[in-house]
């Protein structure tokens, strides 16, 4: 288990500013917090040389640019070799039309979250990218009707 970072309530407070707008300034962030902006620079510059800061990622509307579909696929492997595994979710990952791919225990070994244009689209994906592939046995689809997703953090026991 990786060692836990440690972490005090104004991070805490920057990080779930950034989470929920990281467009925001660092001034903005600095104000919200109580900070002067080369404290709130500081801290943030901290956050992302101790890798608890990743990045930050542009939310896109996908329909708008033409992926109108969204499907969920449970792919059940045959080989759980750790190397053949690894170099299967390495390259799902890979797959632009692939949106996040999670190692799972249950009845699928994956959960691939994926975009695309239409039914066809999702068939040429579930056919060139994982029907293909020796080690995938069975692979599941379900389609996405609606998407609700957060952006905040669970409260950690400091904040409590």
């Amino acid at each position: 288990m990786a060692a836990e970072i440690d972490l005090d309530r104004t991070d805490f407070a920057i990080l779930r500013l950034l989470m929920k707008d990281a467009w925001l300034s660092n001034k903005q962030i600095a104000a919200a917090v109580g900070l002067a902006p080369s404290s709130c620079h500081e801290r943030i510059k901290s956050l992302r040389a101790r890798g608890v800061l990743l990045g930050a990622h542009a939310e896109v509307n996908l329909q708008a640019i033409g992926f109108a579909l969204e499907a969920v696929l449970f792919v059940q492997l045959g080989k759980l070799e750790i190397e053949v595994v690894d170099n299967f979710v390495s390259a799902t990952a890979a797959v632009p039309e692939v949106r996040g791919v999670f190692l799972v225990s249950g009845r699928a070994d994956l959960v691939v979250d994926v975009v695309v244009h239409d039914m066809e689209h999702l068939k040429a994906i579930i056919s060139q990218h994982f029907n293909r592939h020796a080690v995938v046995q069975r692979v599941e689809t379900s389609v996405v009707f609606n998407r609700k997703q957060q952006y905040g953090m669970p409260l950690a026991s400091s904040d409590m």
